[in-house]
């Protein structure tokens, strides 16, 4: 089974289809210039791009006076009536099943749900069922308008299969063109804002900053991503937001215990940009990969067992983790029929708040308040 065409933001080719199945009939207005077939069509009718136009013109759907029209590039004069013959969807391949969804908002055109971690997004090699696509064709059942002209919904953007968070998924063939030029984007011009929460080994020099670097398949593992020359510009913007240990506080006649180096920070990253698995990469690079991280934090195993000498409990969260600590914590985007703006948080799952509670007390045991 071929897997759903999905929209990657950084290499946008809106794949737009009917909002309607059925004719669509036009006339061109008199004093018209001559101009190609598809270019008139796509002008009049808004809800098809001109790519999916030619697709129905070289499927033989569009006549001019009951005459069937197959060359995109033909020329149509001042007075002709040309009829679209749009199908309805075909049916998604994949099939719908009933898994659960934390719904945070749903109307015509758009669906936003807050992903729980270990749930894939699409389907693909190894992964044939049981993604959140699967769920979506359930779950939105009758209501999809045929993206591209098939029944499936929108994928704009993506989470990996094991970072959890707010995701908005397109429902109508507007929604899927309006988000996803609004992620092609990134939020320069627009309103689209996407924060995250990581829990990283150690706590960068510099506690806020950008990171700035070309992102490319890592040429020693084709599975993973990897700082590399000649790929891809990639942004990210941080601030570490809280450390573990926490930075003691001043006690008595304003005395501190010293303080012990920190083994964990939370942070929280903005992106400029949307390469596959920028955050990890990032983070990764500047020597502070996430924990849970099997691909790009491999190497730390040695912090694992410094972290399970000063506080058992933490190393026994991040086991029991099983996967990065990385969180769509907020999702705002412009709404692609009211314009309105749209903003939608997403608290710390249950595992990644045991762990953040874990580590947060790991100074317990430290030395009493110097001079007190």
């Amino acid at each position: 089974m071929a897997s759903i065409p999905t929209i990657d933001p950084d290499d946008l080719e809106i794949e737009a289809g009917a909002s309607a199945a059925g004719p669509i009939e036009i006339e061109i207005e008199a004093g018209s210039p001559p101009e190609r077939l598809d270019a008139a069509l796509a002008r009049r009718i808004a809800t098809l791009s001109r790519s999916r136009l030619k697709a129905l013109i070289g499927e033989g759907r569009v006549t001019l006076d009951g005459v069937t029209l197959e060359d995109a590039s033909r020329k149509i004069n001042a007075g002709a009536r040309l009829i679209v013959d749009v199908p309805a969807p075909s049916p998604a391949l994949p099939e719908p099943e009933d898994i659960p969804l934390t719904v945070l908002h749903e109307d015509d055109d758009v669906i936003v749900v807050d992903k729980p971690a270990g749930l894939v997004v699409h389907p693909g090699a190894g992964n044939w069922s049981g993604t959140l696509v699967n769920a979506l064709l359930h779950h939105c059942r009758g209501t999809l308008s045929g993206i591209g002209g098939v029944e499936r919904p929108g994928i704009v953007h993506r989470l990996d299969k094991d970072t959890s968070g707010v995701m908005v998924v397109a429902k109508s063939d507007r929604a899927h063109r309006s988000l996803a030029a609004q992620f092609a984007d990134h939020g320069r011009t627009g309103p689209l804002e996407r924060a995250y929460l990581a829990l990283v080994w150690g706590v960068p020099k510099a506690l806020a900053g950008t990171i700035e670097t070309e992102i490319g398949r890592d040429p020693r593992n084709r599975q993973a991503m990897a700082v590399v020359a000649g790929g891809r510009v990639a942004i990210t913007h941080y601030q570490v937001l809280e450390t573990f240990p926490p930075t003691p506080r001043p006690g008595p006649r304003g005395k501190t215990r010293p303080a012990p180096e920190p083994i964990a920070s939370l942070i929280e990253c903005r992106l400029e940009t949307g390469r596959t698995h920028q955050i990890r990469v990032h983070l990764a690079h500047i020597g502070h990969p996430l924990l849970g991280d099997t691909v790009y934090g491999a190497g730390f195993r040695t912090k694992i067992d410094k972290l399970a000498k000063l506080a058992p409990e933490a190393a026994e969260a991040l086991t029991a983790l099983d996967r990065q600590a990385l969180h769509a914590r907020l999702l705002a985007f412009e709404h692609p029929a009211t314009g309105r703006a749209m903003r939608f948080e997403s608290d710390l799952p249950a595992d990644l708040t045991r762990l953040t509670a874990a580590l947060a007390t790991l100074d317990d045991g430290a030395a009493p308040l110097a001079g007190s």
